[in-house]
């Protein structure tokens, strides 16, 4: 156990961290303001102090100082959003462990926490806390041949240099694998910092990227650091490669190839040491032939590519995913939630996941929310998972000839119907509570399906 001092102007979210850190048996205390925040450090003994940069009578910065003055030992976490990294980056530099960057999630912090107190006591993040709670990794290493394909890819290429192109569909995965890379590599004490390249407009890309100076343009209120910048000696994470705007692939190919930026407005140009990890759900070869993407860009970002797997097609590592999802859910909503009932364990197994790992993290949140008892049930899953797992095997079956839309979905549902009714040997209230549906919609449904009563 340890004893946490979270700092933030928003009272609400601050007791929301306090009461989530206390049910993991820390002991934890909140403070408001700087002032309020200084006299807890001079009083008492802190082990973990965590606080948002943005204060409301003075800055994160400043009680970084305090701390340490008071305590060289004192693990200090800084929250930050986007604009303040390079604040935060030279914080980490004056004794800070970490930063965070806004929206928060609890279970990533609470992690950090652990990483941070079992460094300082010179061991290591056991499987096991006090609680005997799990500790779960954020990277969760599958089984399947595939998945073992990319964990040998990334103890490969992490200790290199070497540009990395990860490729594969949206949801499965590609920034936590980024982040592994940078986490086993030589750069892993230096920022990692994302971006998402499909929310870059051409004219706000280059800021982004490369920074600017007061003045250089409309709404350039003050001075930016880039990120190129604030990640220097670490890793970029360009995400969705791809959608970035053809203009600014040029720039982002120059600083690649020169390794210096320039802030827009600047003359001065400034060294930077990138690793760029990359990735798309696109083609990045066909976007070459269709010129949307520049070739002599696309080389120099592919000295090393990782292809990631959908998830409809690594199915043995699908558990894995539920388990791990199932923990942090628990976590998150204070649930004690053991596992999945067997039929909801085929209804996964026979679901397509279009939208792959992240599609099962939603579904597996939503559950864990819903579930009342011990097991996670059919009847907490949506809809749609166990309409497309029932109609495979309606679909293998000519039952009548379906000619289009409207035809397939009611041949679906008719068939989901009999087979739910069947399983619960026509109890209607336990078949409607299975179906998600009030009673009376069952009967409306069998009546208009003509099955009988």
């Amino acid at each position: 156990m340890a004893k946490i001092l979270v700092v933030d102007d928003d009272s609400t979210f601050c007791i929301m961290l306090k009461t989530f850190l206390s049910k993991k048996g820390h002991e934890v205390k909140e403070a408001f303001s700087f002032e309020e925040a200084v006299r807890i450090i001079k009083t008492e003994e802190i082990d973990v102090l965590l606080s948002d940069f943005r204060l409301p009578d003075h800055s994160g910065m400043d009680l970084l100082n305090e701390a340490k003055r008071k305590s060289s030992d004192t693990i200090v976490i800084l929250m930050t959003g986007y604009a303040d990294i390079r604040v935060a980056v030279s914080a980490i530099k004056k004794g800070a462990y970490e930063y965070v960057t806004k929206p928060i999630n609890p279970d990533e912090i609470l992690l950090t926490i652990t990483n941070a107190l079992a460094s300082r006591s010179g061991g290591s993040v056991n499987d096991t806390d006090k609680n005997n709670s799990r500790i779960v990794s954020k990277f969760v290493r599958g089984i399947s041949s595939q998945a073992q394909q990319v964990n040998d890819y990334i103890s490969i290429v992490a200790p290199t240099n070497l540009s990395v192109i990860i490729q594969g569909d949206s949801g499965t995965g590609k920034e936590y694998i980024a982040r592994e890379i940078h986490n086993e590599s030589k750069r892993s004490r230096k920022p990692f910092i994302a971006i998402d390249c499909g929310a870059l407009s051409k004219e706000l890309a280059s800021s982004e990227f490369f920074g600017h100076l007061k003045g250089s343009f409309t709404g350039a209120i003050s001075d930016k650091m880039g990120q190129f910048e604030a990640a220097d000696g670490g890793s970029l994470f360009l995400d969705e490669i791809g959608n970035l705007p053809y203009d600014v692939q040029v720039n982002l190919l120059r600083a690649i190839q020169e390794r210096k930026v320039k802030k827009i407005g600047s003359s001065r140009e400034v060294e930077v040491d990138v690793r760029l990890i990359t990735a798309s759900n696109d083609d990045l070869i066909e976007a070459v032939k269709r010129g949307d993407f520049r070739e002599d860009l696309y080389h120099r970002l592919n000295e090393f590519t990782i292809n990631v797997a959908p998830l409809r097609e690594r199915k043995s590592d699908l558990t894995i995913f539920a388990n791990h999802f199932l923990d942090l859910a628990n976590r998150e909503m204070g649930k004690h939630i053991l596992g999945f009932e067997p039929s909801v364990v085929d209804i996964f197994m026979r679901y397509s996941w279009p939208g792959n790992i992240r599609e099962l993290r939603n579904v597996i949140r939503r559950s864990v929310l819903l579930e009342t008892g011990e097991q996670i049930t059919v009847r907490c899953l949506p809809v749609e998972l166990y309409m497309q797992s029932e109609s495979v095997d309606v679909m293998s079956t000519p039952v009548k000839k379906i000619e289009n839309l409207r035809d397939s979905k009611e041949n679906a549902e008719h068939e989901l119907i009999v087979s739910t009714l069947e399983k619960v040997r026509y109890n209607k209230s336990k078949a409607a509570q299975i179906l998600n549906i009030d009673r009376k919609t069952l009967y409306n449904k069998m009546k208009q399906y003509g099955i009988p009563y």
